[in-house]
């Protein structure tokens, strides 16, 4: 019977490896280690999402069937800048009904004044993958328009 069969000579099947020897390992180890002249170069490193601190003010809108709020948040500290909604106090004794198109415009407006106030002069729109500007979306965004905010 021979003697062992170098690996070189062995044949792969399924399920089967291929082992090295101690001298097969050791002589990779001293190929990596003396590779200086060889420089590997990493891949680029990906940049941050910057995004949400070019536009840090994002306007975000909820409907429900009683009610209509909207809330502009300020993205990097995840705080609410500002909001309105048609269920506070003042607001619904001077509304007939509180939700729809027209009370969706006058929670728009309030809002506009009230990021103004706070000097937050432009808001950021993203719409919900249901969400159309149409209705009461696109009368919310209209009167913040109206209002002096700019939309990015």
């Amino acid at each position: 019977m021979p003697g062992p069969v170098p690996n070189m000579l062995r044949e792969w099947r399924p399920g089967c490896k291929l082992r090295r020897g101690k001298a097969e390992l050791e002589e990779a180890k001293h190929n990596q280690e003396g590779s200086d002249s060889e420089m590997v170069i990493p891949p680029p490193i990906k940049p941050e999402k910057i995004t949400k601190f070019l536009k840090p003010y994002v306007l975000k809108m909820h409907f429900t069937n009683k009610y209509v709020s909207a809330q502009v948040i300020h993205s990097p500290t995840a705080t609410v800048a500002s909001a309105a909604s048609s269920q506070e106090k003042a607001l619904r004794s001077s509304m007939e009904i509180t939700r729809d198109v027209a009370a969706a415009a006058k929670i728009g407006k309030i809002l506009g004044e009230r990021l103004l106030l706070k000097d937050i002069p432009a808001v950021s729109v993203f719409l919900k993958r249901d969400q159309k500007y149409h209705g009461k979306v696109k009368a919310v965004i209209d009167s913040l328009r109206e209002a002096g905010v700019k939309l990015v």
